[in-house]
């Protein structure tokens, strides 16, 4: 068969299209070398690389319990709850094989009482603020033991990604009411509501068996709940009653973490325990 000048031209075109493919495929095989795969933010962001970019000096971990955060090693630590290794081996039979960090400070997490003002460099709380009846006192007497310029590092799981997820999540209404009037008034629809919806009894008499027995043992359960968005309307309620700066939110895996600083001067609003 004769070489047209069109059949010509349609191996030329074809031969610079693969040229360009194989310059295309050559350009992201070594752009893939030089920058490597990607990488999700929070690969990148871990718990342990935010506490070394922030947390200085010593401090204290509430609740730490088998899982404490990773600091730097320059950094002192000494660790929170409210019963001695013994008591909390008995209080959490589901942590049995685990090593569990010493208790140096025997406190409630929530007055942090012991604690005088402005003595801590940072305060860290890991899954904590979810375990207290009175959330908003707990974070107040967080700052309010933090120096000027302190960190409070938070992480706080999303309902969504938990057990919690087909509970409702707590409206800031609520939390302020318990703030206020302190939380006896909403104890006993926690439990309630813990045994209905995380623990999936239907039976209303097995319900109140359950509540009961939950109430008497003072079980430390998640009282309240949160996906992102009302912990971001959370922390911004309590920036307008309490001076700090937000440093970071990040949202990785199950959990939010904030990292909020305290103030080099704190002026006006007062943070001492009522």
């Amino acid at each position: 068969m004769l070489d047209t000048p069109a059949r010509s031209a349609n191996r030329t075109t074809e031969r610079g299209a693969g040229m360009i493919d194989k310059v295309a495929r050559s350009l992201r095989k070594r752009t893939g070398r030089l920058l490597g795969a990607p990488v999700r933010p929070e690969e990148l962001l871990r718990r342990k690389t935010i506490a070394g970019a922030y947390l200085r000096g010593q401090g204290i971990e509430i609740g730490a319990l088998h899982n404490p955060l990773k600091v730097p090693k320059t950094v002192r630590v000494r660790y929170v709850d409210r019963m001695r290794v013994a008591d909390l081996r008995k209080e959490y039979p589901e942590l049995d094989g685990k090593r569990l960090v010493s208790v140096d400070i025997l406190d409630d997490g929530t007055t942090l009482a012991t604690l005088a003002d402005a003595t801590q460099d940072f305060v860290i709380a890991n899954h904590f603020v979810e375990h207290c009846e009175d959330p908003i006192r707990a974070l107040r007497n967080m700052l309010r033991v933090l120096r000027a310029g302190g960190v409070l590092y938070l992480a706080i799981p999303d309902k969504r990604y938990t057990f919690d997820r087909d509970r409702p999540v707590t409206p800031i209404e609520h939390l302020m009411r318990d703030y206020q009037e302190g939380p006896a008034w909403s104890r006993r629809q926690h439990f309630e509501e813990w045994t209905r919806l995380v623990n999936k009894v239907q039976d209303e008499k097995r319900v109140a068996r359950e509540a009961d027995d939950l109430m008497a043992k003072r079980a430390p359960i998640h009282f309240h709940v949160w996906t992102q968005a009302e912990l971001l309307e959370l922390i911004a309620a309590l920036r307008r009653m309490w001076p700090f700066d937000i440093e970071l939110m990040f949202k990785r895996d199950n959990e939010v973490i904030f990292v909020l600083r305290k103030p080099a001067e704190t002026r006006g609003r007062d943070l001492a325990e009522a």
